[in-house]
């Protein structure tokens, strides 16, 4: 099953910068751009931070990606 990452919608809709949330997590910002382009899920533990973060359940922030034909 496959996931997309909604980050970059929710960062745009609240003003959020990506370097400075990668800053709150203690995460780097080069393993947040990768979550949030969909190169890499990220860990239990950093999924987990971002919702706290963001105050969204883990569905409204990651959503099932359906399958096209060609998939």
């Amino acid at each position: 099953m496959q996931f997309k990452c909604r980050l970059k919608i929710i960062f745009a809709e609240r003003d959020i910068k990506q370097g400075d949330f990668a800053k709150k997590l203690g995460i780097s910002q080069a393993a947040l751009s990768s979550i949030v382009n969909n190169r890499s899920l990220p860990s239990f533990t950093v999924a987990y931070a971002i919702c706290e973060e963001l105050g969204l359940p883990l569905n409204e922030i990651w959503i099932k990606k359906e399958p096209t034909q060609y998939e």
